[in-house]
């Protein structure tokens, strides 16, 4: 077919060889030009233009308006947990570290921007620190007393780790030496700023009915050779077994979504016989509360089963809630069980957040003069509970009468 043809080519036709004159630079400035109009017109179409602030969110405080933080303990817990959780707080920022080993304090404090080292030979220097307001006390639960009472008297601030200390008769000078020196003093119960804990605590008001019966089962497997868990072992550093330790959030989280305490409680110890880990404190307890509503709340503390468990359950007259994981960093779950109904498994929030809503909660707490969600009131309630359980268990679980 001669070239003159008409010939269809990729959509167009080529008839007469003149017009195949039209050259590709031709072409190619047609195209040009008509990209040139398309991108002006999306440019008036697509033009960019600032909006107001919407609504009234909550911003975080420029980081010279923060509460400042000294961090007293840097083990596994500090480091892995709380030392992260800075870079999510809003009104709360780190400018202090105090432990035993300087270097670790050093090479950590390049990585959080922390330029302020006391050991614990000088710890009373931070008295005179005026980039200081809050202390938080994360060493093992035989020193709580001692450095929360010493940092109270060099006027700061303290958030303490939990169990609040040793003994009642600790705690209870650990909240005069608070009250003497005009400090906030609180106990790191974190899973009361748990988005999970909160939305449950709210279900188990709204959707329960009557609460009947509360159960709650906290372990693990604690092994001596692991220095984190090491300590825990020995009753001078640790104050005592399981229950001080892993049985405390059983304790604790039930009576946050109970909202009433207990007149009496029994124990027995389930320590496995002849296990020479447990020479010093429990391995295990088995506690119940009587409330005054008349439930009761049972529990299950121990330092001898696997896998780790944290589990709550809370029975109504119309419905029940169970949480497991139910304490835990990262990964607490929502089990609601209506009846008639299929089970509702879900979570209501990011576990992670509640260390960053801890620290801002006791920060803004501190500035503002008002009480804190976990004072050391609690913690020294807690302290004589378990004190009566051991009571009971030594005495084969006889009931023992709380008031606290």
């Amino acid at each position: 077919m001669p070239l003159h043809a008409r010939q269809q080519r990729g959509g167009f036709f080529m008839t007469d060889p003149i017009r195949l004159s039209l050259s590709r630079r031709h072409l190619m400035s047609a195209g040009a030009g008509a990209a040139i109009a398309l991108s002006a017109g999306r440019a008036a179409a697509q033009q960019a233009e600032g909006q107001p602030l919407m609504g009234d969110p909550e911003l975080p405080m420029r980081p010279g308006e923060r509460m400042r933080w000294a961090i007293v303990g840097l083990g596994t817990y500090a480091v892995g947990q709380l030392l992260p959780s800075f870079g999510d707080a809003h009104r709360s920022r780190m400018t202090a570290f105090v432990s035993g080993n300087r270097d670790k304090a050093e090479r950590l404090g390049r990585s959080y921007g922390v330029d302020r080292f006391y050991g614990y030979d000088n710890y009373d220097r931070i008295a005179s620190d005026d980039e200081i307001d809050c202390v938080y006390i994360v060493l093992p639960v035989g020193l709580h007393a001692e450095y929360t009472i010493r940092a109270l008297e060099a006027g700061k601030h303290v958030l303490c780790e939990k169990p609040m200390a040793s003994t009642s008769a600790e705690c209870e000078r650990m909240i005069a030496a608070a009250r003497a020196n005009g400090r906030q003093l609180g106990v790191a119960y974190r899973v009361h700023f748990e988005p999970n804990n909160l939305h449950a605590r709210q279900r188990i008001a709204d959707d329960l009915g009557v609460i009947r019966h509360v159960s709650a089962e906290h372990g693990f497997d604690i092994n001596p050779e692991f220095p984190p868990h090491k300590w825990r072992l020995e009753r001078a550093l640790a104050g005592g077994g399981s229950m001080y330790d892993i049985g405390i959030y059983g304790l604790n989280t039930s009576l946050m979504m109970l909202k009433e305490d207990p007149v009496s409680v029994s124990a027995l110890y389930s320590t496995p016989a002849g296990d020479p880990r447990f020479s010093e404190v429990e391995g295990g307890l088995d506690w119940q509360l009587r409330m005054p509503s008349g439930i009761s709340v049972s529990g299950t503390s121990s330092y001898c089963i696997a896998p780790y468990v944290s589990r709550q359950r809370y029975s109504g007259s119309k419905a029940a809630l169970e949480m497991q994981p139910a304490t835990t960093y990262d990964d607490n779950r929502i089990r609601f069980l209506g009846e008639g109904q299929p089970p509702q498994e879900y979570a209501a929030g990011n576990a992670a957040a509640q260390f960053a809503a801890q620290l801002d909660g006791f920060s803004m707490a501190a500035r503002s003069g008002t009480a804190h969600r976990t004072p050391g009131e609690m913690g020294l309630r807690d302290i004589r509970i378990i004190e009566a359980m051991y009571r009971s268990a030594d005495a084969d679980g006889a009931a023992i009468p709380v008031s606290v």
